[in-house]
């Protein structure tokens, strides 16, 4: 991690610095994975004349990649969540159809059947996790727009 802020600070100080993924140096590593083995690999790689190195990302770059990154963490989250949901509905016999829109549609009507059978105590586990839900959905929302 941070080859690209390392190549910004080594390139100021006036180095010439060329980025190899690490998958292509992989291939070179000849024992366990420890610093001087990886150093060793990455000095045996560099040497290679058909070496192909990868483009630095600029910070802009990397702002959107983090973007993407955060993006794709909540839509795990979320899915996760809706999963574990329609899940603990289903231990008391309440089936909601896979799908976020399905259950963001479906969970407040389910909360406000007093006849269902659903504890107060679980009505009010399912409205946070409804809660957080929407968090999740806002945030997703939030980080497409950037």
């Amino acid at each position: 991690g941070g080859a690209n802020h390392w190549y910004r600070v080594f390139t100021e100080m006036g180095h010439t610095v060329r980025l190899i993924a690490p998958q292509f140096v992989k291939p070179f590593v000849k024992s366990n994975k420890n610093d001087a083995a990886d150093a060793e690999a990455i000095c045996e790689a560099a040497q290679r004349p058909s070496m192909r190195f990868v483009s630095p990302k600029s910070i802009e770059q990397q702002d959107i990649q983090s973007i993407h990154r955060i993006r794709e963490q909540f839509k795990t989250r979320l899915t996760g969540q809706t999963n574990q949901i329609r899940g603990l509905l289903l231990e008391y016999g309440i089936a909601i159809p896979q799908g976020t829109n399905h259950l963001m549609k479906q969970l407040p009507e389910i909360i406000a059947d007093e006849g269902n059978g659903l504890t107060p105590t679980f009505r009010e586990s399912l409205n946070e996790l409804y809660d957080e839900v929407k968090h999740l959905q806002e945030r997703i929302i939030s980080l497409e727009k950037k």
